[in-house]
């Protein structure tokens, strides 16, 4: 019984440790492979780009992009969109901008998109996993998660920590038997 509850209890903190490792690296860890990722909040690219969906941007040559792209791209300092390109517009000294509209919009954006303020063309989405990252993003989530963390080690170390007590004092009876066999048995009928 006691093995089963040991086996359940390893392979329960196992599937959480690859679970957490496994989200750590698609909301952070892509970032090293040059992927920057972005929640999408609103509903200006459904279908194709569903609210609540991570997606992760490349960077793209600006020269090579055409009228169907799809962009991501800054609209000031602290908000970015993405839309798809329905105009590419040549301007001065050789600089590009992009005229864009949301697939789920009526009508284009009001302003143009400088080539300087886009960002990549997103590679691929996954659905839901956007919420996840807005919710890890701010205080509640990010206390949350720092909490889970603290849980998740002290699951896995909780164990170890448990055994060491156990291990001490099952060497120290196995000491106390080699000790009565090694005496002779004059001296074991003295101490028995």
């Amino acid at each position: 019984m006691k093995q089963t509850a040991k086996r359940i209890w390893n392979l329960s903190t196992s599937v959480l440790v690859a679970s957490t490792v496994i989200l750590a690296i698609l909301l952070v860890g892509v970032r090293l492979t040059g992927l920057q990722v972005y929640s999408v909040l609103s509903g200006s690219m459904e279908p194709a780009y569903p609210v609540g969906s991570l997606i992760y941007v490349k960077d793209v040559d600006t020269a090579r992009l055409g009228v169907g792209d799809v962009i991501t791209f800054r609209l000031d300092e602290n908000t970015v969109a993405t839309h798809r390109i329905t105009e590419v517009v040549s301007g001065e000294a050789d600089t590009l901008r992009f005229r864009t509209k949301g697939d789920a919009n009526e009508v284009e954006d009001g302003a143009l998109v400088r080539e300087q303020d886009v960002i990549g063309t997103p590679v691929f989405t996954i659905p839901w996993l956007g919420y996840a990252a807005s919710f890890l993003q701010h205080p509640p989530g990010r206390y949350l998660a720092i909490s889970a963390g603290g849980v998740l080690l002290l699951m896995v170390l909780l164990p170890d920590l448990l055994a060491s007590d156990d291990t001490g004092k099952n060497t120290a009876n196995t000491q106390n038997h080699r000790e009565a066999e090694t005496l002779s048995p004059e001296k074991q009928e003295d101490t028995l």
